[in-house]
């Protein structure tokens, strides 16, 4: 599942932050980076062996230029990891979907190799990214750009009239993306009518998934980016809401996750991403404070037709979506070789699942892809691959956690950051948790878009509270909040 992101985005005229804001974001990235270790450039063997590694074309793959890939990504994305072609066939459909082949790029047990296993994950921040594998690598030679040919594992999905799977095939290849799309593009082509081509699929298929996992019982999070942008003259943080596009795009990601887990299973050899069903407990108190919110919850209806319908600009809809993200706790990566786990499934998803669609920015993802091959051709898994199949849940498990940490962090400094010199105002907002023994609160500001505990509450979920602000400092990360004239206060800022 997504994790929430923020970053500062220039405005229209491409001004930057006030200078006090930028500073203060800039320093307090800089002190979370040494807090949490998170690595600056990369060693020179690294980029030594990046770049030798990308002067040589790698051969012996299967042509499918001719194949008028696109890729779908925010906008100014170097790393890109996904090309989509889609087509009809017969009543159904075929899914074509190229992942960047980051193995033939990385020599096992090589300088990268290691960094990678070092860096886990790409990190995001507010003023750009920490990346997994040197840029000569992943926003160069092995990044799917458009007009470049380059290496890729071409899933070929072949779907029912229902989007079911009928058949599945991965091969290494050489593909060449004939277009760099944004998901703002893509959804405008489908609001004025003017998709065409292979996207004009994207919808009927992206729907068509979207009803499986409905029926299956799956829950998606539409999880908003925040982003701080200029709005009429003042620096403000706001939510981004998912765009259809962007939802219909992930399900071509889910389903070939979903058949990279099957093809695994059915092979007894592989790593899975699990996630354990929701306790009912966690179901029944998410009602309670859906109830509370005034979020309208129709008898019968399943918790993912909830979630799924919830809008992410409106604060009580943000409020619940933020509680439901402990339906979807206990998410690990589960290694097998012979003996199958004994819980496969990703209870988000109602499905088995594992992470491969991603080896430019995650690790697993490029484990996973290989397994998939050796399984499809019937050959043996590569021993490079199953001797580290036992360290990735460890490993994936240690990259997730700095990464939710350094994500936090950086949140917690922009919402600091911009109520710098604002002590002593006061603001609309909304309780959106409250501890079982009522003493310390969540409020949730309308303006700007900032969370902040509040202690000494004795107030139900869904109240709307007027606020002033104590307290900020971005150097510790925290922001402290009184409800107005109870003298009480808030610890850090959370996101």
């Amino acid at each position: 599942m997504p994790r929430r992101r923020v970053r500062l985005a220039p405005d229209a005229q491409g001004a930057r932050p006030p200078r006090a804001v930028d500073e203060d974001v800039r320093s307090g990235l800089a002190r979370l980076r040494d807090e949490l270790a998170v690595p600056a450039e990369f060693p020179p063997d690294v980029l030594a062996e990046a770049q030798q590694a990308a002067s040589r074309a790698p051969d012996g793959l299967v042509d499918a230029t001719d194949v008028p890939f696109v890729t779908i990504d925010p906008p100014g994305s170097r790393d890109l990891d996904q090309a989509v072609h889609l087509e009809r066939r017969g009543a159904g459909f075929r899914v074509r979907y190229a992942i960047a082949d980051v193995a033939s790029w990385v020599r096992p047990g090589g300088a990268v190799d290691a960094e990678a296993r070092r860096r886990v994950v790409t990190l995001y921040a507010p003023d750009g990214r920490t990346p997994l594998h040197p840029p000569a690598l992943s926003e160069g030679a092995a990044s799917l750009l458009p007009g470049q040919d380059a290496p890729a594992l071409l899933w070929t999905v072949d779907l029912d009239a229902d989007g079911t799977p009928t058949a599945v095939d991965v091969r290494r290849s050489r593909v060449r993306s004939r277009a760099q799309l944004t998901y703002d593009e893509v959804q405008r082509s489908f609001d004025t009518g003017t998709a065409d081509g292979s996207v004009a699929l994207l919808r009927d298929v992206g729907l068509l998934r979207q009803e499986a996992e409905r029926e299956r019982g799956g829950i998606t999070l539409p999880t908003p980016e925040q982003e701080v942008q200029r709005t009429d003259g003042r620096w403000r943080l706001v939510s981004r809401a998912t765009l259809d596009a962007e939802e219909w795009n992930a399900q071509i990601s889910l389903l070939t996750g979903m058949c990279a887990a099957r093809l695994m299973l059915d092979g007894r050899v592989g790593v899975l991403r699990t996630l354990p069903p929701s306790d009912p407990r966690d179901v029944a108190r998410l009602r309670r404070e859906a109830a509370a919110l005034g979020v309208d919850w129709p008898d019968g209806a399943a918790v993912g037709d909830v979630v799924r319908g919830l809008d992410a600009s409106d604060p009580a809809h943000a409020a619940l979506l933020s509680e439901a993200t402990t339906l979807l706790r206990g998410a690990a990566y589960v290694a097998f070789d012979g003996e199958l786990p004994e819980q496969p499934l990703h209870a988000a998803l109602a499905a088995p699942y594992a992470h491969t669609t991603a080896p430019l920015r995650r690790l697993v993802d490029r484990f996973v892809g290989e397994t998939c091959l050796a399984l499809v051709a019937g050959t043996d898994v590569p021993e490079w691959v199953r001797a580290a199949l036992p360290d990735l849940p460890a490993l994936m498990a240690g990259g997730d956690r700095r990464a939710n940490e350094y994500e936090r962090g950086c949140l917690d400094i922009v919402e600091a950051a911009l109520l710098v010199g604002r002590v002593g105002e006061e603001f609309d907002g909304m309780l959106v948790d409250v501890r079982d023994d009522a003493t310390v609160g969540v409020v949730q500001l309308r303006d700007p878009v900032v969370r902040g505990r509040v202690e000494g509450v004795d107030l139900p979920v869904g109240t709307h509270v007027r606020v002033r602000l104590a307290e900020v400092s971005t150097e510790r990360r925290t922001v402290r909040f009184a409800l107005d004239g109870a003298g009480s206060s808030a610890g850090p800022a959370e996101g």
